[in-house]
């Protein structure tokens, strides 16, 4: 048995879930979110709790039966709880600023970069070095934050761009000088 697809998820108040066949979806107060299970496998809703089983040992089998127990947990938390991202941006003129349709952000090039936000997600900038991505789909804040973040990925040498928070980037020696 999957240790984690063992394992029923369990559906908090204010929180509705419909299966209808292999389609799973999750209705919360931070917006719903609808996904296709494999085929393969089952997903029934028993003694208010979401439960997803496999159909046989097979080494394929267990793999999906972990990952879409997983991707079930993360709708019924997204429209909960939501998730967020937070990247930082290093260097000297770099900001970003929220916008009505996204963010614009001064990376510098010699224009700035405007980014429109996709549904569902929302984008923020508290300070001018920081921006937020909030939203329900956990997949798709992930995606955002990694688009973001490759307009400008930090560099080696001076460690100037976006990156996560929390994130270490590697240094370098820059040249060895002339003695």
């Amino acid at each position: 048995m999957s240790r984690i697809g063992k394992h029923p998820i369990e559906i908090p108040k204010g929180v509705t879930v419909t299966v209808e066949g292999n389609t799973v979806k999750v209705k919360g107060p931070r917006g719903e979110l609808s996904r296709t299970i494999h085929p393969e496998l089952s997903v029934e809703l028993k003694d208010g709790a979401v439960v997803v089983s496999r159909p046989s040992d097979e080494p394929g089998h267990k793999a999906l039966h972990g990952l879409s127990r997983t991707l079930v947990a993360n709708m019924v938390e997204g429209v909960t709880k939501g998730f967020q991202k937070t990247l930082d941006i290093v260097g000297v003129g770099y900001r970003a600023e929220a916008r009505p349709y996204g963010l614009q952000l001064a990376l510098g090039y010699s224009h700035p970069i405007e980014y429109k936000a996709p549904p569902g997600i929302k984008l923020s900038a508290p300070q001018p070095t920081q921006v937020v991505v909030d939203g329900a789909n956990k997949e798709v804040v992930g995606q955002v934050a990694a688009e973001i973040r490759s307009l400008r990925p930090p560099e080696p040498y001076k460690g100037k761009g976006i990156k996560y928070a929390g994130e270490q980037v590697r240094r370098k020696a820059g040249k060895a000088g002339a003695k």
